[in-house]
């Protein structure tokens, strides 16, 4: 009889199935309160820690690190994800005998504690404490266990103190300076944005406002100087899938390398009445297609290019039209056109001719000049060629400001020609009117001209670009790490001592803070004014704060040593302890924080020339071992079918969660999963479904939702599966606890004579098979939905209605090490039933202080029968597949015992068989074919010719 369950007050009542020699009993399984139960044993014996007093062959601690959350208050359910991968991967590698580093900490500066004060008039500081408080709590309640004794917070005096000194190393090596740029400036909140902050609309994210460009002095990282470090260091990350690729291409494209530039000069000329076409000047060109210099019909130069800015001084409506741009998206092809000046451009004709000569065949062009927000600064030069006929940002512009004017066409397709109607992008070859013979491939065309340029006297040179741009860390908020920095009238920029870190913040009174705006800081002076460290003369502090990726861009390193007062870290802690084994957080920061962490560890590595991290001579700076980047969790969302207005939940009618209809309608309403958001009134709170299902079950629905890279769609009435699984295994684990083992005969686990094909031999086989799949998944962290798939599969085999008990060391042991599988999942699941399955052992040992199973100690598991997975297919499309003995491949009618073996012998077999319509299916079967080297078995119905011919053809 299946078990039946009933629920009471809270506890679901099992009915076990058990065999005539267990005594039948109810079982009660309450999730919550087994959550509560081991996490007062967890926290009291610091399980956390996971320290097992030695380390492994190493000396190296696995250190499995998620990335750590802004306390804003409350966890949502990428959080959960996140933390229950991380916790999953350390108890993992602690249960294989490792010490392990599994620590927690808070990125608590930010704007969110700032805007609390504004709204509010609390204290950022006391707002941050007590979200954090709150935030710990749900993190135990998740079942996760961390090394609270490591904990920190970057807004801690103790922690930014040492994020002050970095930035002085940084300042020290030169690469830390100020200067001036354009940032986004919301008016009414007087603070600077990140261009995440601003919408598409070019509005601030927060007060509505329309966001201004200005102008200020800020102080900037030059991370450009390692952009070349930084690339080839993805070449080792990608090694063995370390890194998923999509990261390393996204890193990759943001560096944006491009080897095929060629910088040169080209004189500028003066035109203004009275002037005899003067020279002014030169302008350097960079261009990346330098064969297309002949189809040249502009020069763009960015706003921000000196000559723009030197005539701007001159002439109003050109800094007006550089005022009005800075409000312009980033992809306006507006522009100004200067009218008095022309760039001297050369034309080169013959080319590819043997008689070519470039100094006579060539003439001279002069080409208009604009001011065009489209040419960016960092890159390149800031000025380009401009040619409309060859690439499409130049097409646009052109067709704009000169529509009657058309594009020069002049590399064409190897055949045929180009579509006159758009620019034709690609490489090619250059026509030849007179001789088509010589029509020069791209590549052999940009090496003409490069001799030619230089033959001339421009200067041309292969340059290398990068898109990356220097890292602009100047904040003008409160809530951050001061910059050390104070400024005097004699000396100028002068670091603080190290002996006088931290620069503390000050603390604020609720009447400077709360319903103002800008930054409080400045408004400060007896804490601005100060005296020069150089001169003792008069002098102010630097009211900037630093990007919270500054604060984040270490905070690995610290996590190895953090309690040292003087320095950020020993060389001989992280050198003990790095690089981060495994490290685990959402993909949306596979660009940023990924980089600039990077960036600093590199930097670290060659401070001074005397390494803090790694020592090795030949080890690369890298950080981070393997990344694990899950993706996100969507919500459930409801919208109306003819407005798309989101709806809430009190609107929708979920009596039939099957057919929701909408409350005001009766319509049905549209159903996607989105991201999570209080807009779209699509989120979850972990805590709810904690509270209701317990944390385990949480846990274990969201690895068997989805696979960790991908996101996951969260659908609360799905995980109503992994609660019947963990019921199954309950039910085993107390069949198994009635099986009267000595003490001895478990100690030794010897699993003697055990006959082919015997139930206990494919039991045994069945847990050493999920033993291997399981191990390999999640040493690489990998695949964590098909480990719980596994453990389910495995249980199933268990939970049968008798074994005989032919051997019942076999079924007590094969039990013993599912639990012991499936505790860094469920782990509180797993205690109580490893402790049901010894109850006469009175001194608590938690299950994650003995080892991950092993199958070589077990006696009888060498000589299993190895086995293959065969999979059975109907005209080509997979049906199921299974685990069967291994089979001789070239045995006589092997498809028809194949077909047998897999339809009567094999669980799977027997269940998809026994379904309706399926038999006869069977019995229309007209041939059947083995592929794939045996391990598949297609079975082709009657009337199926064309299958058949195909089969054939392919000689499966």
């Amino acid at each position: 009889m299946r078990a039946s369950s009933l629920t009471h007050k809270g506890w679901i009542w099992l009915h076990p199935r058990v065999s005539s020699r267990a005594a039948s009993t109810s079982v009660p399984l309450d999730f919550p309160s087994l959550d509560r139960k081991w996490q007062k044993i967890w926290a009291d014996t610091k399980l956390g820690k996971f320290d097992r007093k030695k380390n492994d062959e190493r000396g190296h601690a696995k250190y499995v690190l998620p990335m750590f959350p802004y306390p804003s208050g409350s966890l949502h359910m990428g959080h959960i994800r996140v933390y229950t991968i991380s916790d999953v991967v350390a108890r993992f590698n602690y249960m294989r005998g490792s010490n392990v580093i599994h620590p927690m900490g808070w990125d608590a500066f930010g704007l969110p504690a700032e805007n609390a004060a504004i709204e509010r008039g609390v204290d950022p500081a006391e707002w941050t404490d007590k979200n954090i408080e709150q935030m710990k709590g749900q993190l135990q309640a998740m079942n996760g266990v961390w090394d609270w004794d490591r904990e920190l917070r970057t807004s801690d005096p103790s922690y930014y103190k040492h994020t002050q000194r970095i930035f002085l190393m940084l300042r020290e090596a030169g690469l830390a300076y100020q200067k001036e740029a354009l940032v986004n400036w919301d008016p009414i909140d007087q603070t600077v944005l990140a261009n995440e902050q601003v919408d598409a609309n070019g509005c601030s994210w927060r007060s509505g406002a329309k966001v201004e460009k200005r102008n200020l002095k800020q102080w900037f990282l030059a991370i450009t100087k390692y952009a070349e470090n930084l690339h080839v260091g993805l070449d080792a990350l990608q090694k063995d899938n370390s890194w998923p690729s999509r990261v390393v291409d996204m890193q990759r494209n943001w560096l944006g390398k491009s080897e095929t530039g060629v910088q040169f000069e080209l004189d500028v000329m003066d035109l203004r009445s009275g002037l005899q076409r003067a020279k002014a000047g030169t302008v350097e060109l960079y261009t990346t297609r330098l064969d297309t210099l002949n189809g040249a019909q502009f020069v763009a130069l960015s706003l921000r290019h000196p000559i723009v800015q030197y005539h701007a001084v001159e002439d109003v409506k050109l800094q007006e039209f550089i005022d009005a741009a800075k409000n312009l998206p980033p992809d306006s092809k507006a522009g100004f056109k200067i009218q008095h000046l022309k760039v001297r451009a050369r034309t080169f004709k013959n080319v590819g001719l043997t008689r070519w000569n470039y100094k006579s065949d060539v003439k001279f062009s002069l080409l208009p000049v604009y001011a065009a927000p489209y040419v960016l600064d960092g890159v390149g030069t800031g000025a380009v060629m401009g040619v409309p006929a060859h690439d499409s940002r130049d097409w646009a512009f052109w067709a704009l400001h000169e529509p009657r004017k058309s594009p020069k066409f002049v590399i064409s397709p190897e055949k045929g020609y180009p579509d006159w109607n758009k620019p034709y992008t690609e490489k090619g070859v250059m026509d030849h009117p007179t001789d088509q013979q010589a029509r020069l491939h791209s590549d052999d065309v940009s090496k003409a001209f490069m001799r030619a340029l230089n033959g001339l006297g421009h200067k041309a040179v292969h340059k290398t670009s990068w898109r990356l741009h220097d890292w602009l860390i100047s904040r003008q908020r409160y809530w951050g790490a001061p910059i050390p920095i104070i400024h005097c009238s004699s000396c100028g920029a002068v670091p603080v001592p190290a002996e006088d870190l931290p620069v503390e913040l000050p603390k604020l009174s609720p009447d400077l803070i709360h319903g103002r705006t800008g930054n409080p800081l400045e408004k400060l002076d007896d804490w601005i004014n100060t005296s020069c460290p150089k001169c003792s003369g008069p002098a102010k502090r630097d009211t900037d704060t630093m990007d919270t990726f500054m604060d984040s861009a270490w905070y690995y390193f610290r996590f190895a040593d953090p309690k040292n007062l003087q320095i950020p870290f020993t060389r001989s802690m992280v050198e003990k302890t790095l690089p981060v084994d495994f490290y685990i957080g959402g993909v949306e920061h596979a660009i940023l924080h990924l980089l600039y962490a990077r960036f600093i560890a590199k930097f670290l590595a060659s401070h001074r020339g005397s390494k803090w991290w790694p020592l090795q001579a030949n080890a690369i700076a890298e950080p981070f071992k393997k990344l694990v980047a899950q993706g996100m969790v969507h919500g459930k969302t409801y919208s109306d079918p003819y407005t798309g207005r989101f709806l809430k939940p009190d609107e929708v009618d979920l009596s039939n969660p099957k057919q929701p209809k909408i409350i005001a309608t009766g319509e049905t309403p549209n159903i996607t999963f989105e991201k999570m958001s209080k807009s779209k009134y699509n989120g979850v709170d972990p805590a709810t479904c904690i509270d209701k299902f317990g944390a385990d079950v949480t846990r274990a629905h969201m690895l068997f939702a989805a696979p960790e890279s991908e996101v996951l769609e969260w659908e609360e009435e799905r995980i109503a599966g992994v609660t019947r699984w963990l019921h199954r295994l309950w039910r085993v684990v107390h069949r198994a606890a009635h099986i009267n083992l000595g003490a001895a005969q478990e100690a030794q686990a010897r699993i003697p004579g055990l006959e082919p094909n015997s139930k206990a031999q494919k039991l045994l086989q069945a847990t050493k098979t999920t033993h291997s799949s399981v191990t390999a998944k999640l040493e690489a962290a990998s695949g964590l939905n098909t480990v719980v798939s596994d453990l389910i599969k495995l249980t199933n085999a268990l939970d049968i209605d008798t074994i005989g008990f032919e051997n019942e060391v076999t079924y007590h042991t094969c039990t013993k090490a599912l639990v012991k599988m499936v505790a860094p999942l469920v782990p509180a699941f797993a205690e109580e039933a490893w402790q049901t399955l010894h109850p006469n052992n009175t001194d608590y040992k938690s299950i994650f202080e003995y080892d991950w199973p092993n199958f070589d100690n077990v006696e009888g598991s060498a000589s299993l029968p190895s086995t293959r997975t065969c999979v059975l297919m109907i005209n080509g499309k997979k049906k199921f597949a299974a685990e069967i003995p291994d089979y001789d491949t070239t045995m006589p009618k092997l498809g028809r015992w194949l077909r047998k073996h897999l339809l009567e012998e094999t669980e799977e077999g027997r269940e998809w068989a026994s379904k309706s319509g399926n038999a006869v299916l069977l019995s229309r079967m007209k041939d059947c074919f083995v592929g794939k080297g045996g391990n598949v078995v297609n079975l082709v119905l009657k009337n199926d010719r064309n299958v058949v011919r195909k089969l054939k053809e392919e000689n499966v």
